[in-house]
């Protein structure tokens, strides 16, 4: 019966797919902070996230709350202040962080919770455990602390420079079966553990785990694992910057052959050395030039006769979770952002993405609304025309990356605020060589929310690992 109802969920997401392909796609949103994905048999979505929030969807694009804060509106547990009271009194606080949930061999869920002072690495990490996603869950216990004064989990004095904040677990199998725990935020980094899959506790005698990045309270946070079989890599995600709406929080990623590294980006560079410099205190000139920057802040501009609307423009998105749908072979993105102008509300975005030519992946400009890859051919001009095209470089931009306009040519030139030239190659792929920087990627259609329309988009990386995004006019020529 569940076999049944997973396989009647899955042509029912992909009929429906089809069926929106020129309608205005229907959203409803989701309040969850540093949203963790997982999906269960029956073909359901579940997002979890800090303050004990978590949301539901069938399709990724319609979600329902179903625990909002860590108060009054936790259903993820009977009483979550009385259960989980040890990791309360540790970090001094009476709320949670990124919390992250994984189905283990029995069958059951397990959630992974943290806790943290918040201006200190004073954390604790636990894990709890339930018959269902939606709880109730039952605590297990804390297995890992940081921030004492005095001896850390490795048998070494605490020293918060070099040793992790025990929060933002994401665990995970690999793909010979073995189960991992990554985790860290600013402190001394990123650090990976290797968890027994039964208990789906740290395997004894591992300290704090292997470190894969980070150190002198870099801002690098959200660590998120995934293996793509279509490129045989293990993917870490990351966010670089501060979270709040002016304060530069962006995606990157790198990759490995190795669940728990060495991770490198697009110009090879080994992540270990990623980290502020010694005797800094939140260095990102010294970050920056690591890793494959995916998205941060930006804003596609209007064209003169249109009108702006906030979602053309996000601020500070981050701390994401991926996921790959092996029965359609679709990878999605899942993340938080800010907006144009909602201040620090926050809200959650679902973006497809895909791998370019060179194996890095490349988002979708937009959130996701059922679009598949494009169909037209790649030797027709179905893909010229007007363009607003967005750079996002790779910095952590605290202002917005905004938009210039760009025609592309049948011909195969760029001309406008931004010149070179382009081709398409193979179903869907382009190149595009903008003032002297080469891109590879893919087009595809997609839902524009500012021209409430569908059209045709791009996005791709350039080799040392910049994202550009187009959106093709929708506007009939004149």
């Amino acid at each position: 019966m569940k076999a049944f109802s997973f396989a009647l969920g899955i042509c029912l997401l992909l009929v429906g797919a089809f069926s929106r392909a020129e309608e205005a796609p229907f959203h409803m949103d989701a309040v969850v902070h540093d949203p963790s994905v997982i999906r269960t048999e029956q073909g359901e979505y579940y997002i979890f996230g800090s303050h004990m929030a978590a949301a539901k969807s069938t399709d990724l694009m319609r979600w329902e709350m179903i625990s909002t804060n860590a108060q009054e509106g936790c259903t993820l547990f009977q009483d979550v202040q009385y259960e989980l009271r040890e990791a309360l009194a540790w970090a001094q606080t009476d709320t949670f962080w990124a919390g992250d949930v994984q189905q283990l061999e029995d069958g059951r869920y397990y959630y992974y919770y943290c806790c943290c002072i918040g201006n200190a690495p004073v954390s604790a990490l636990g894990v709890a455990v339930s018959d269902s996603p939606e709880g109730p869950y039952s605590d297990l216990g804390v297995f890992l602390k940081s921030g004492m004064a005095g001896t850390g989990e490795d048998g070494k004095p605490y020293d918060a420079r070099v040793h992790p904040n025990a929060i933002d677990p994401h665990v995970f199998f690999d793909n010979d079966g073995e189960l991992w725990m990554v985790y860290g935020s600013y402190s001394g980094g990123i650090f990976i553990l290797k968890m027994d899959r039964k208990t789906g506790f740290p395997l004894p005698g591992q300290g704090y785990g292997k470190k894969l990045l980070g150190k002198n309270h870099s801002r690098i946070e959200g660590p998120y694992i995934l293996y793509a079989p279509e490129t045989g890599y293990y993917y870490l995600f990351l966010s670089f910057g501060g979270l709040l709406s002016s304060d530069g929080y962006n995606i990157r990623v790198a990759r490995s052959k190795n669940p728990d590294g060495p991770y490198l980006d697009a110009l090879k560079q080994d992540m270990i050395d990623c980290g502020g410099a010694d005797g800094t205190f939140f260095d990102d000139a010294s970050i920056e030039p690591y890793g494959v920057k995916l998205l941060g802040s930006f804003r596609f501009m209007p064209l003169a006769d249109e009108e702006a609307l906030p979602e053309a423009a996000y601020r500070s998105p981050g701390h994401n979770s991926a996921y790959y749908d092996i029965q359609t072979d679709r990878y999605f993105l899942i993340f938080h952002t800010r907006f144009a102008t909602m201040g620090e509300d926050h809200r959650v975005r679902v973006h497809q993405f895909w791998f370019n030519a060179d194996g890095w992946p490349v988002v979708a400009p937009f959130r996701y609304s059922g679009e598949a890859p494009a169909t037209a051919s790649a030797t027709a001009p179905a893909y010229a025309g007007e363009y607003r095209l967005l750079r996002h470089e790779r910095d952590i931009n605290k202002s917005w990356r905004r938009s210039v306009e760009a025609n592309l040519l049948e011909d195969g030139l760029i001309e406008g605020e931004a010149t070179g030239n382009w081709h398409a190659y193979g179903d869907d792929h382009g190149i595009l060589e903008i003032d002297g920087v080469r891109y590879d990627g893919i087009f595809v259609r997609c839902y524009d929310a500012q021209q409430q329309a569908w059209t045709w988009a791009l996005t791709a990386l350039s080799q040392d690992g910049r994202a550009l995004w187009g959106t093709r006019t929708a506007k009939p020529p004149e």
